[in-house]
């Protein structure tokens, strides 16, 4: 199992990588996508995701197995991105 400090990077990244693809202007990633992106084994991705969503960052499209199909950063993630951006500048 993850450690809380492991969850929180891996949350981190699936915000930072759906945030990346704003700049393509892509709001939404697959989640095979997404995986490749973040290189995250189906359950930890799904962990992430399902916490992101519960906290309104990012909502999921879950396939029948229960993993990401499709991930799109909401306003507020978005918003929580670019604050981020602002305080690292």
């Amino acid at each position: 199992m993850a450690t809380l400090r492991e969850r929180r990077q891996y949350r981190e990244a699936v915000l930072c990588a759906l945030y990346e693809a704003i700049a393509e202007n892509r709001s939404s990633l697959s989640g095979e996508t997404l995986r490749d992106a973040v290189r995250l084994p189906d359950e930890d991705l799904a962990a992430a995701c399902s916490y992101l969503a519960d906290e309104g960052l990012v909502s999921v499209e879950w396939t029948s197995h229960r993993t990401p199909a499709i991930v799109t950063i909401t306003h507020e993630g978005l918003r929580r991105m670019e604050a981020a951006e602002d305080r690292e500048s």
